[in-house]
Parts: structure tokens; C-alpha cells; sequence
């Protein structure tokens, strides 16, 4: 430095020494400035005292020199000290220099900066709160400091500004806030500590309303939570509890809508816990308001529930989102927006409700929260109907997909479905390429093995069943009011009448009552999936008809699948399935109501019923022998005995002869049993024991059934002469609405295709080269 330069007032002695390599020196002449100013001071000269700072900024504390530039601070120091009170009338003079020094490559002088920044805040106090920006900016860098003794005396700074801002009521959180947001996706975990340690200070200040700004900062902070440091992610878990406290206290000035989607894009890996406890928060609190961002909370959701006992509190606060999500869709959400505006809007005549009158009315506090934050925006709030089923028809066919995933999923479509019932097909037709509904009915045939997910797909296929958007065509035309019909579902699933008007004619059939199209849908793409997977038919065929049957009617059910199998080609497969629905007709608890229909056969309905199932049930002769047996129709079933003796019996057909015959000892029927002792009313009940028994070899079932009917009294009455004129014996003969001698030649036509399609298939494999 040029020491014939004039630098006065300061005297060339105070110049030597603020450029002298010696900290003594250099100390000596800042006391030597501290006088000077306070003269100055004295002397109200503030020209002189602004001069004073210029020369030490410009010519010291910026100089090329390093001893010069540390005796420019200390310089600076001593000036703030002599100043006092005044010292705030030339803070930005007095900092700028030191602050600039804070990025100098000797981390000696940074240290001195440090301390001389120091001294001149320790001086001014609040003074410095309009500087606070650039205090924080520098304070930001020496944080993440490498050398110790710079970090130290950051510290130390730090903890006096963070005083100062504590006990003021002047700081400017708006013009902060910027800052923050800039500083807070610093990658240095020094940085990521200071930044923490100041979003608690702030948010601890009860002048300091930090919360209005959350959605500003808060995936910064969300990122900081996926720090490697234990430490770092332990200060930000506090700072995120204090904030959820707070929203808890006060959610009505809560800007829920800006956050929804910076939790849902940190619902991953190390801060997925603490995303999903806000995000329950967020729901239970701001109810339909996060509606809109639904789909997005599902996509984080749903993954979460299939979590095993290492994420147990992961998986918990997931479900709470899930639970919570679900209750905020409502039949509202399935009206047109006009409806839903009519409803919104107020009473033209200012009349209150009654229950504005009555002081024993009362709401919970939550609730007045919720209905303050949703009535302004309401009629703006909108389901994410579409987002919602793509998220859910996604996880349906990803295989990865857990159970209990898998199952929410379905929990979701059963709730969307009865809910939202014309918008899940209205929405879908409108603004996908095919409806929602069809690509929802195509992903739940999918049918798993588990028994939880085939329950919970029976549940929403049922209610796909027995929806209303499944009963019209697209044009919803309701003209033919002849048309309507009764569906018969239980009360659980669905009451009362629906009008299946404009149902297309091809895709009900003929026979079976009218029903929603989409049920006879469903049962001809169910028994296409039991047809090419018959381990699915084999472990759980039997498990999903009987909850078909106590969901949905078990008349429909029983009617549709046997008016599909008569057209089935399959005849192997048609054997099996009719085999199938035979041994559950006949042992399922759950069909008790239609056996006791067919029992009797006392109405036209029964009678139909009756041929619609007999007329499949020719698939599989052993099977046709039960219903008869099943119906009292004991004449026929003798009669389709005798025709036995022209089928090809095979072990399989006497091991299904041998399972009737164990049938027939079964509590199902004891009627058929007792009626053994009326021996004159019921000959042909006999006759055809006894046929079966002339079928059987010389086996269990054999000695079982010839056991049973050793106990016959008076065998002598079993003997019958056909007499044309001769009274009606059999009371099956009475009954005028079945033409048994058709149902005969069907049951040969059936056998016969039978026989075909089994030479057929022996002679392929007699002959593996020959090609059909």
C-alpha cells in the first residue's frame, strides 16, 4: 500500500499499524480509531465519521493486501464500537466490506470478518434487522465452512442474530421468505443445519406468523428430511412437528391445496412416514379440498398398504389417508354441476334452517373448521374421477401389486360404484377411450386366488351388476315404460327396482329374466376364465359362485350360467361346470331358498327355472339324475336311468353314480329318505334306486345304497302295472307346466354330441398326426 497517500484524518501512525502483519499492532490502531470516532461523535461530525468508514472499507478492508485488509476490519470493528446507539446510521457502510470478506480464499481473514461482523451486530442490535438478508446470506456460506475456527465464529454470530430477531418485532419475514426458498435446497449438510436452526427460531417467534409461508419452503424442508445425517433429519422432524401442530391449531388460515402435492411427491423412501402422517393430517383437516388431488394421493397411498411389520407405522398412516380419502367421496360427487350448484347456492329468502334455531343443536369443532374451509370454494371442489380410476386400473394390472393393495383397490371401486354409479361411466365415455367402467370390469376378471381379493372383486363386480349405469344404452333412452322389470338383489347389495330400459337386446338372452347387461356380461366372461383356467375352477370355482349367490340373486345366477352353457362348445368343459354348480346346488348352505324353490315346483317361475337348469345339466347324465332327484321328479329320473344302459360308462361317470349315492345319505335329502316309507305313492322313487344300484359294481357305494333300501317295508308294494286308465300315481305327473318327453329327447340330443365328441378325441389320440 501507498503510505504517502493522505488517509487522513487518520494519522500515518494509525495507517502503519493497520497494516502491520502483527494482531498487536493492528489492535493498537483500532483503539486509536475507536478514540478518533468518538470524537468525532462528540463533535456531531458526520461527514468526518462517514469519511473514516470509506477510507477503511475502500483503501483496507478491500485492498489487495491481506495484512491491510485485516486491519480494514478490525478498523471497522472499532468504529461500530465508538459509534453505539449511532452505529445504526451507516450499518450498510460499515457491512458491506466485512461481508465481502467473507469469500476470501485465507480463511485467517474470513475468522476476522467473522469477528469484526460480530462486534459491529453486538453494537447496533435491532438496527441491523433491515440488513438481515445479507447477514443471513453470508452467515448461509460461512456455515458450511471447512475451516473449524470460520465455523466457530459463524456460530457465534449466529446465535447473536438469532437473539436479536428473537426479541424484536421488526423483522421483515416477507422480504425473507425469498431467501429461504433459495437457500433451503443447499446440498451441504452445514447449510442444510443453519437453515433448520432458522425455520425453528422463526417459527418459534410468536410475532412470526412462518405458517402463512409453509407452502413456500416446504418440500425444501421435505428434502432436507431425506438427509444421510441422522442429525439433520432429527432437527427436521422437529421443525415438521411443530409446523403440524401448528396447522392443527390453526386450520383455517392453512393453505392445504398449495401443499397436497409437495407431500404427495415425497411420499418415498426416508420421509415417507412423515409425508403420510401429514397427508392424514391434511385430509381429516381440509376434507374435500384436496379432492382434486386425489389421484396423486392414491398413487403415494396405495403402495404403502402392502407394507410388511418393518414399515408397520408407514403402513398405518397410509391406511388412515386411505380411510379418510374414501370418506370424502359422497353421492354430491355424482351429481351434474348444475345439480350441484342448486344445491349449493343459499335460500333466495334468507330464512334460517330450523336447526339454526335450536341451541341443542351442536357441531364438533373439527367439522365447523372443515365447513369454514370448504363452503366459499365448494362448488369448485371436483372429484379427480378420471385420474382416480386410471390410478386404480394401473395398480390392477401391475403383478408386482401386493394383496392389501390389491384389496384397497377393489375397496375403492366398490365405493366409486356405489357412490358415483352414472359418473364412473358418464366421465369415462366422455374423456377416455372407453368408458371407466369397461376398463374397471376388465381389470377385476383378473380374479387372484387369495380369498380377500376374490371377495372384495365379487363385492364390486356385484355392484357393477346391479348398477344403474349397466341398465340403459348409451342414448339412456326411457321410453318403453313396459320395459321395467324387477332385479332381484339382496338388500345388502342393492334395494328395490331398476329400470333396465334400452338394454341391448344381444347382450341378455332370451331365457334368462331380464337383468343388468353388465351381469350377463359378467357370467359369460367368468365361465370363459374358468374354461382356460380350470385350476381356478377347480380351487376356487366352487368359493366364488356361492359368494356370487349372496351377493347377487342365486336364481340369476344359476339361470344365466346355465342358459350360457347350453350354447357352450366345450362339452367337456360343460360336463365339468354343469358337475360343479350341481354339487353346490345341492350342498351349499347358501342355496337353501332355491332348492326349496325347486323342491316343490308349485310356480310357473319354478317350472322355467327347472328346465332352464335341466336342459344344461343334460351335459352331465349323473347330475340330471340329482335334479330330478332334487325336484321330486322320480318317474323321469327312472326314465333317464333306463336310458343310462345306451351311454358309455366310464370310471368317471361311476365315480360321479358312487358321490349321488353318498349324496343321497346327506341331511339334503332326508326328505327323498322318508318318502322310501310311502312305498305306494312313490314306486318310481324306488325304481330308480334300485336302477341306480343295477349301475353300480360291487362296491361301497353299492353296499350303502342296497343297505338303504333293505329298509323299504313291504317290497311287494313296489311292483306298478301301467295302466292307462289308471289314476295318476306319481303327483311329479300332475304338474302341467313340463313337457318331460321334450326334456327326454334333449337329454339324447346332448348325450349324443357327447358320445361324438369323445370318439372324436380318441381317435386323435389314436392317431396323434391326424389334424381335425
Amino acid at each position: 500500500m501507498n503510505t504517502d497517500k493522505d488517509f487522513s484524518p487518520l494519522t500515518p501512525n494509525i495507517v502503519r499499524a493497520l497494516n502491520d502483519k502483527l494482531y498487536e499492532k493492528r489492535k493498537v490502531a483500532a483503539l486509536e480509531i475507536e478514540k478518533l470516532v468518538r470524537e468525532f461523535v462528540a463533535q456531531n461530525n458526520a461527514a468526518q465519521i462517514r469519511h473514516v468508514i470509506q477510507i477503511l472499507a475502500t483503501e483496507f478492508a478491500l485492498s489487495q493486501h491481506p495484512h491491510s485488509r485485516k486491519g480494514g476490519l478490525i478498523g471497522l470493528a472499532a468504529c461500530s464500537i465508538a459509534l453505539g446507539k449511532d452505529s445504526g446510521l451507516y450499518l450498510k457502510e460499515l457491512i458491506d466490506p466485512v461481508l465481502t470478506c467473507f469469500n476470501d480464499s485465507d480463511s485467517r481473514l474470513r475468522y476476522y470478518a467473522c469477528e469484526a461482523l460480530y462486534n459491529i451486530v453486538k453494537v447496533a442490535r435491532g438496527a441491523v434487522l433491515p440488513h438481515f438478508n445479507v447477514l443471513f446470506d453470508g452467515l448461509s456460506k460461512l456455515a458450511a465452512d471447512p475451516d473449524p475456527n470460520v465455523k466457530s465464529g459463524s456460530e457465534l454470530l449466529d446465535r447473536l442474530l438469532k437473539d436479536i430477531v428473537t426479541e424484536s418485532n421488526k423483522f421483515d419475514l416477507v422480504a425473507f421468505v425469498p431467501l429461504l426458498r433459495e437457500r433451503i435446497y443447499s446440498n451441504n449438510q452445514y447449510a442444510r443445519q443453519f437453515i433448520i436452526s432458522w425455520i425453528h427460531v422463526l417459527e418459534s417467534v410468536p410475532d412470526i406468523n412462518l405458517l402463512d409461508y409453509l407452502p413456500e419452503f416446504l418440500d425444501g424442508l421435505f428434502q432436507i428430511l431425506g438427509d444421510s445425517s441422522k442429525e439433520i433429519r432429527r432437527m427436521c422432524e422437529v421443525v415438521l412437528g411443530e409446523f403440524l401442530k401448528e396447522i392443527k391449531k390453526n386450520p383455517s388460515s392453512v393453505k392445504f391445496a398449495e401443499m397436497a402435492n409437495i407431500l404427495v411427491v415425497h411420499s418415498y423412501d426416508l420421509i415417507q412416514f412423515t409425508s403420510m402422517t401429514w397427508m392424514r393430517e391434511f385430509i381429516q383437516l381440509a376434507g374435500r379440498v384436496v379432492l382434486p388431488y386425489s389421484s396423486g394421493i392414491l398413487t403415494a397411498v396405495l403402495p404403502c398398504l402392502s407394507y410388511d411389520d418393518r414399515k408397520k407405522s408407514t403402513k398405518e398412516a397410509a391406511s388412515a389417508c386411505n380411510h379418510s380419502l374414501m370418506k370424502l367421496v359422497t353421492p354430491e360427487d355424482d351429481e351434474d354441476d348444475e345439480e350441484s350448484q342448486t344445491k349449493s347456492s343459499p335460500p333466495s329468502d334468507g330464512t334460517p334452517s330450523k336447526k339454526e334455531g335450536n341451541t341443542s343443536y351442536k357441531i364438533s369443532t373439527r367439522s365447523l373448521i372443515c365447513s369454514v374451509l370448504c363452503s366459499s370454494d365448494r362448488s369448485a371442489v371436483t372429484l379427480d374421477l378420471d385420474g382416480i380410476v386410471q390410478v386404480l386400473d394401473r395398480h390392477l394390472h401391475d403383478s408386482s401389486t401386493g394383496m392389501m393393495t390389491r384389496i384397497a383397490v377393489l375397496k375403492w371401486l366398490y365405493h366409486l360404484y356405489i357412490k358415483t354409479p352414472r359418473k364412473v361411466s358418464i366421465d369415462g365415455i366422455l374423456n377416455m377411450q372407453c368408458s371407466s367402467t369397461q376398463i374397471v370390469y376388465a381389470a377385476i376378471l383378473k380374479l387372484e386366488y387369495l380369498s380377500q381379493v376374490i371377495l372384495k372383486d365379487l363385492e364390486v363386480l356385484a355392484e357393477i351388476a346391479s348398477s344403474p349405469a349397466g341398465q340403459t344404452d348409451a342414448s339412456g333412452s326411457c321410453d318403453n315404460s313396459d320395459s321395467k322389470t324387477e332385479l332381484h338383489i339382496p338388500g345388502g347389495v342393492r334395494d328395490g327396482t331398476f329400470d333396465l330400459t334400452g338394454s341391448k337386446v344381444t347382450d341378455l338372452s332370451p331365457s334368462t329374466p331380464s337383468m343388468n347387461s353388465y351381469f350377463y356380461k359378467f357370467m359369460i366372461n367368468l365361465l370363459k376364465r374358468f374354461s382356460l383356467e380350470r385350476k381356478l375352477l377347480e380351487m376356487r370355482g366352487a368359493f366364488i359362485i356361492r359368494q356370487l349367490c349372496l351377493l347377487l340373486h342365486a336364481e340369476n345366477i344359476f339361470h344365466s350360467m346355465a342358459d350360457i352353457l347350453l350354447k357352450e362348445e366345450d362339452l367337456k368343459f360343460a360336463s365339468t361346470m354343469v358337475q360343479t354348480l350341481n354339487t353346490i346346488l345341492l350342498t351349499s348352505a347358501e342355496l337353501f331358498q332355491l332348492r326349496n324353490q325347486l323342491k316343490d315346483l308349485r310356480t310357473q317361475e319354478s317350472c322355467a327355472l327347472f328346465c332352464c337348469l335341466y336342459r344344461s345339466w343334460c351335459h352331465n347324465p349323473v347330475a340330471t339324475v340329482s335334479l330330478c332327484f332334487l325336484t321330486q321328479n322320480y318317474r323321469h329320473a327312472y326314465d333317464l336311468i333306463q336310458k343310462f344302459g345306451d351311454l358309455e360308462v366310464t370310471v368317471d361317470f361311476l365315480m360321479e353314480v358312487d358321490k349321488l349315492v353318498q349324496l343321497i345319505e346327506s341331511p339334503i335329502f332326508t326328505y327323498l329318505r322318508l318318502q322310501l316309507l310311502d312305498v305306494e305313492h312313490n314306486p318310481y322313487l324306488i325304481k330308480a334306486l334300485y336302477g341306480l344300484l343295477m349301475l353300480l359294481p360291487q362296491s361301497q357305494a353299492f353296499q350303502l345304497l342296497s343297505h338303504r333300501l333293505s329298509c323299504v317295508p313291504n317290497p311287494e308294494l313296489m311292483r306298478t302295472v301301467e295302466d292307462p286308465k289308471a289314476p295318476v300315481k306319481d303327483k311329479r305327473l300332475a304338474q302341467p307346466h313340463i313337457d318331460y318327453s321334450e326334456l327326454l329327447q334333449h337329454f339324447d340330443r346332448v348325450q349324443s354330441k357327447h358320445l361324438e365328441v369323445r370318439h372324436q378325441r380318441a381317435g386323435r389320440s389314436e392317431h396323434p398326426d391326424r389334424k381335425l
